[in-house]
């Protein structure tokens, strides 16, 4: 039986559940620093890279938690970035959030993201 899960603090900008838990794993849909329920921390973080980082595990985190899970359940993770320009930036605030054994990881640039957010972070989760 498939159940789904949404984060407190944590909109959604459109008609999906923040994750979905299929018994085996649970894929946490996409999140932005702009999908804040304070609608000015999306103001506050505008063209900062690293903030809005720092936000969406902030929301990645408050999905996890829902669940019962934290980052040493995360086995994958996909970053989407405006500019391979912000790499670096993403990347000193990525390095904080997980302990070896790391995640396995894709990271591709793209054209441009909901909500004009410049980062967006989803994880693949399983239980232990």
């Amino acid at each position: 039986m498939r159940k789904t899960f949404n984060g407190k603090g944590v909109t959604a900008s459109g008609p999906y559940s923040h994750a979905v838990d299929t018994g085996d794993y649970i894929y946490l849909s996409g999140q932005t620093a702009m999908n804040a329920e304070d609608t000015s921390i999306a103001e506050k973080v505008a063209g900062d890279i690293t903030a809005q980082t720092k936000q969406c595990f902030k929301h990645l985190h408050a999905v996890l938690e829902e669940m019962n899970l934290d980052e040493s359940n995360v086995v994958k993770v996909n970053v989407y970035l405006t500019s391979m320009k912000h790499f670096k930036a993403m990347n000193a605030v990525y390095e904080t959030q997980f302990k070896k054994p790391y995640p396995a990881r894709t990271c591709v640039a793209v054209l441009e993201l909901p909500l004009e957010a410049d980062v967006e972070i989803e994880f693949v989760a399983k239980r232990h």
